[in-house]
């Protein structure tokens, strides 16, 4: 079978009567309450359910398999290939209906605050507060821009039309699919909203590195004297509570490209974790969600429309959408300079990586490509143990092209910016989890800003005789004997064990890599 190109189908779609463009934020809202996709908040907010599907459905991913990318993609278990075929099949099926549908919404937008490395994008939903979050998440045109607006990449969501695996090709009734040839994302079978956010991360992740741009799975700030800095970190390692610093302006929290230019916020939103969230610990998120904002699956009182954040009888990842500008301490438009300093944040439950720790380039590109940190796996008799995990550059569900692609541009920047780039354990201290105890925050939060102001940019440092890593010997606000692990273990001999085991890990996990980055292996890495 030819594949036949369906740009003529879209066109239809959006011709049709049925088509509602750029409805505001108001409108939406009263169609979501219209149409009962949701209700409304005590705090102006609306709560949708998303049913079966409460994350990322990872194994459902694909990318089309043309000409143009072929030889580009990094095919596996992350970047799964489909015929083109199946992709017609599928996208006509959809096509169809969305036809058939009383209504369906459009939000055209930008991915990208920088005008010179933005991409123009439609998001097509059948959903209203699909839409309503594409508003929230994405960059929103002013009325000049809208007019000349033409999109580059669109996202057709279709939550009720299912696949069937046999005739379609997929391995579910659901599917995410990247057609970089037809510039298209198409999404089906589930109601999770946070599968458009991170398809058009995925397309950035493919694009930018072509204009010499890294993108990064990271959150970003500026001081008062316009110094940059980045945080990267999976979940748990405090990449938000670190991030968000009263005497920071927020460039953005969840991804950044760093362009010849500097750092740009890719989104025009927030999609924040709200499980047990309070004013009192996360202040400008809880005052973001107001009129506009989107709660996924969040509990709210069926008399007063009162969210619970702490109920997670639906899911554990309940989230909030909303503008980056109901944060009042924002940089706006979300672009600043060049990073002066670059945190990896890690939450190391083996109680044995330092507190903070410089790195080289070679370390910090050995880091990035590890993007380590530990979770804790429980039993039936509520025993626990740390369990290694890692993330390829601390984001790798979303990145096409190799991750050594993205490493070797984020070596080249610290080169050619100077960046300083720190390791900071945010984990356990004097032993393992379940021996030691949680690294106190007052002290990461000491070590991070000695790190912002330049205060360790040329202190004493005592390597790591395991990891190799330069341990600063004093840290302002900090007990020196809290800053070298080994000291702070009365058992010597178990911390000896253990960093060994950890660091093991660290060399398995890297043996992907070992064939094409053998100088990142043999600098940046365990010493012993």
């Amino acid at each position: 079978m030819n594949y036949v190109s369906t740009s003529n189908g879209l066109h239809e779609l959006l011709a049709g009567s049925n088509a509602r463009v750029q409805l505001s934020v108001p409108q939406l809202v009263e169609k979501v309450l219209s149409r009962k996709e949701g209700v409304l908040t005590s705090t102006g907010a609306v709560r949708a359910e998303t049913g079966k599907y409460t994350g990322r459905s990872p194994k459902d991913k694909y990318i089309v398999e043309d000409e143009s990318v072929i030889k580009k993609v990094d095919w596996g278990p992350v970047n799964q290939p489909i015929s083109k075929e199946a992709f017609a099949k599928l996208y006509d099926k959809v096509i169809l209906h969305l036809k058939e549908k009383e209504e369906f919404f459009v939000f055209k937008g930008y991915a990208g605050a920088d005008h010179k490395y933005r991409l123009p994008i439609q998001v097509i939903n059948e959903y209203a507060w699909h839409n309503l979050f594409a508003h929230q998440l994405f960059i929103r045109p002013i009325e000049e821009e809208l007019q000349g607006h033409d999109a580059q990449f669109t996202v057709i969501s279709a939550p009720d039309f299912k696949a069937d695996p046999v005739l379609d090709g997929t391995k579910s009734e659901t599917f995410i699919i990247i057609s970089f040839e037809r510039r298209t994302v198409l999404i089906g079978g589930t109601e999770y909203a946070g599968e458009m956010k991170k398809s058009i991360f995925s397309v950035m992740n493919y694009l930018l590195p072509e204009q010499g741009i890294l993108p990064m799975h990271c959150s970003a700030n500026v001081g008062r004297e316009g110094d940059v800095a980045l945080f990267f970190g999976l979940s748990g390692t405090g990449k938000t509570t670190l991030s968000a610093d009263t005497s920071r302006k927020l460039i953005g929290d969840d991804e950044h490209g760093w362009s010849p230019n500097g750092v740009f916020n890719i989104e025009g939103g927030c999609y924040a974790k709200c499980i047990n969230l309070t004013r009192e610990k996360e202040p400008q998120i809880f005052d973001a969600i107001r009129f506009g904002a989107v709660l996924e699956n969040v509990v709210v009182d069926h008399d007063t429309r009162v969210a619970d954040y702490d109920d997670n009888s639906l899911t554990e990842n309940t989230r909030a959408a909303y503008q980056i500008q109901s944060i009042g301490n924002i940089v706006d438009p979300s672009i600043a300079g060049h990073p002066n300093t670059i945190i990896f944040l890690t939450a190391d439950a083996f109680g044995v990586l330092p507190p903070i720790s410089k790195l080289s380039k070679e370390q910090a590109m050995f880091h990035f490509l590890s993007g380590y940190t530990s979770k804790l796996a429980g039993t039936e008799r509520g025993v626990t143990s740390p369990e290694a995990t890692f993330s390829t550059c601390f984001g790798s569900p979303f990145l096409p092209l190799p991750a050594t692609r993205y490493a070797e541009m984020l070596g080249e920047k610290i080169d050619q910016h100077g960046s300083k780039v720190y390791l900071v354990n945010t984990g356990w201290t004097g032993g393992e989890y379940g021996v030691g105890s949680r690294m106190k925050l007052a002290y990461t939060r000491a070590m991070v800003q000695a790190a912002l102001e330049g205060e360790l940019n040329n202190v004493e440092t005592i390597k790591d005789e395991i990891f190799g890593l330069d341990i600063p010997v004093h840290v302002p606000g900090v007990p020196d004997e809290v800053l070298q692990p080994r000291k702070t273990w009365v058992d010597k001999d178990a911390y000896e064990a253990k960093a060994n085991e950890l660091a093991s890990k660290f060399r398995f996990n890297f043996k992907k890599f070992a064939d094409v980055a053998p100088e990142i292996e043999k600098f940046g890495g365990p010493i012993s």
